[in-house]
């Protein structure tokens, strides 16, 4: 979703609606920080070959990220 529509009604509405871990979520792509290392750790894996397991474990340990299967 463009940044520009994060504030709309329907977007306060969706939001208002989601369960914890949906609003986490949300949280998080708002989060610029969040977004400048998810960035960079994109950067590392497609432009200087790095092992995407390890810099995506590295990513979530810095957030405190738990992904469930």
């Amino acid at each position: 979703m463009p940044t520009q529509y994060w504030r709309s009604p329907e977007t306060i509405e969706r939001l208002n609606r989601l369960e914890r871990p949906g609003f986490a979520l949300e949280f998080l792509r708002r989060n610029a920080d969040y977004r400048r290392d998810f960035a960079r750790a994109q950067r590392q894996i497609t432009r200087e070959g790095a092992d995407p397991k390890t810099v995506r474990s590295e990513l979530a340990r810095r957030w405190r990220l738990r992904c469930r299967p």
